[in-house]
């Protein structure tokens, strides 16, 4: 397993192995100190913190800490997996946006009907197009690297103001003039619904939003109703709900390429992962904060 090969060259550190779905621990893994979730239902543990009396850390292998957040006590540190997905989530948005402005959905459909359709699509370039990216964090920045080699010129919004990022109270009169909205943002209370009614009818006629976020920070009914419409297009990898129920109206937009919340699903992500994970445990075994400790938690 490479999770348990890559912590168990931390010196000092004894890997022991547990089961998610147990309701009460052996008395070995009772002496834990540093708890890492899976990442699949990653909330599936949160029951068995009161098992673990010398718990001193929660290493998540999510880039977010939504599931956890609310249910850690502040005295234990809290530290997530950012800047590991990075990579093939930012992979994941250029494909996304490359499938849609070329129009694949639509050819995949001719091809399925043997239709050899020239001049039967409108394809799109990117050169030249702006991008909107909200949330600047890891995966954000590789958002607008992988697209500023396409000649798009990326405007990004952060949880706060710094240099070249927007900070949120910016975002309302950012939205009109980009063709692209990419959501890289994690779930907070600031960001659920974030892009609801208003935000999505400020966006420009034709405009592509791109969710690699979290499904609950898009108003899912007022999204519906702009792409039953036909004024905007979307890509989702996170829906809400989620999964998405087969009778969804989600699934009959036809302006919609919808994956299921598997952007980082590529080999050597885990690893990825992993490493991260590794690097904020040394940092809490030295006494210091993991740099991607999560503060100010109530």
């Amino acid at each position: 397993m490479v999770g348990r090969e890559i912590l168990a060259r931390l010196d000092g550190v004894q890997v022991v192995e547990y089961d998610p779905n147990v309701g009460q621990l052996s008395g070995e893994q009772r002496r834990a100190n540093v708890l890492i979730p899976p990442y699949r239902s990653s909330h599936r543990p949160i029951r068995l913190l009161p098992e673990l009396p010398d718990l001193g850390m929660v290493q998540l292998l999510s880039a977010g800490a939504d599931e956890w957040a609310g249910d850690v006590p502040a005295e234990i540190v809290l530290s997530t997996a950012r800047g590991a997905h990075a990579g093939p989530v930012s992979e994941w948005v250029l494909s996304a946006v490359l499938t849609q402005f070329r129009q694949w959905p639509a050819l995949v459909r001719f091809q399925d009907a043997h239709v050899w359709a020239h001049r039967r699509f409108d394809a799109d370039t990117l050169a030249g197009k702006r991008a909107l990216i909200v949330g600047a964090g890891a995966i954000g920045m590789a958002v607008a690297r992988r697209l500023q080699a396409f000649d798009v010129d990326s405007t990004l919004v952060g949880s706060k103001a710094r240099d070249d990022v927007h900070g949120p109270e910016d975002l309302p009169g950012l939205v009109v003039g980009h063709a692209l909205v990419v959501i890289a943002a994690p779930l907070t209370e600031r960001t659920v619904k974030l892009v609801d009614t208003a935000f999505l009818a400020a966006m420009d006629d034709g405009a592509l939003l791109v969710n690699a976020g979290r499904g609950r920070i898009v108003d899912t009914d007022a999204l519906v109703g702009e792409l039953k419409s036909g004024r905007l297009r979307a890509a989702l990898d996170v829906t809400d709900p989620e999964p998405l129920p087969g009778d969804h109206p989600l699934w009959t937009c036809t302006n919609t390429i919808i994956s299921p919340h598997s952007a980082r699903t590529v080999p050597g992500t885990n690893a990825l992962c992993y490493q991260t994970a590794a690097t904020q445990i040394a940092a809490f075994l030295k006494g210091a904060t993991p740099p991607n400790a999560i503060a100010a938690r109530k």
